[in-house]
């Protein structure tokens, strides 16, 4: 990296937490306002979540954008929330070429629409391909995915926390890259599923609609199923 280069990503990168996942360490790198100019991504595919002040798309905003290409760093993206002017994110998440996991992902895909101006495509969400591959229990959020298919516990504590501060802690940070660090390998095994069940190409057709779903969600139709008779 150039000497010039350096001192960018220096002043973008604002803190770095060490976390072990599995006997292994990986890197969390909070952001300031973007990812860094050089910022490359390893393999075809990042897992992205984001955290807002609420669930709403009429009321919140979006605050923070996490996300990991599953080797060995996780990057956590504080947005500003007066400009969202973050060019090489929103790069990132249009690149046709690079698969986006998310857990939920027509929320996560709205909010980035919204307030990014970004379609995300390709997309994968672990939620939809969890209900069409567990079908044998209703419990599809990320905590119990996680527990059944990697035998592993994820803390929930900082779900509900204000993600507007002008400071990030160290406790979320935790928690958003907990929120990612785990969604290649979910798709992995969910996708053994899916395949073995025959319904991989369902799911496939699924995560394609996601961003026409998304634009109804913002436009209006988040509580209509337009596809009944009624």
């Amino acid at each position: 990296m150039a000497r010039g280069a350096e001192l960018d990503y220096c002043r973008a990168m604002t803190r770095k937490l060490s976390l072990t996942v599995d006997g292994k360490n990986i890197s969390c790198l909070l952001h300031k306002g973007d990812l860094p100019a050089d910022f490359a991504v390893k393999g075809n595919a990042i897992a992205v979540d984001c955290e807002s002040m609420g669930l709403s798309l009429v009321r919140d905003r979006l605050c923070l954008v996490q996300l990991t290409d599953g080797h060995g760093e996780a990057h956590v993206v504080q947005l500003d929330r007066t400009t969202y002017d973050a060019p090489n994110l929103k790069r990132l998440l249009g690149d046709q070429a690079i698969e986006k996991i998310f857990h939920f992902g027509r929320f996560d895909v709205a909010m980035i629409m919204r307030d990014l101006g970004v379609v995300c495509a390709p997309v994968y969400c672990t939620k939809i391909a969890s209900k069409l591959a567990r079908t044998y229990t209703d419990r599809h959020g990320l905590k119990d995915v996680i527990k059944e298919l990697l035998q592993r516990e994820i803390s929930k504590e900082q779900q509900s926390s204000d993600w507007g501060a002008a400071e990030i802690s160290d406790a979320q940070m935790s928690y958003a890259a907990a929120d990612v660090i785990h969604l290649h390998a979910l798709r992995d095994k969910l996708n053994v599923i899916l395949t073995r069940e025959g319904r991989l190409g369902l799911a496939q057709a699924c995560f394609a609609f996601l961003p026409t779903r998304a634009a109804l969600d913002i436009a209006g139709w988040d509580e209509t199923d337009i596809f009944a008779h009624t």
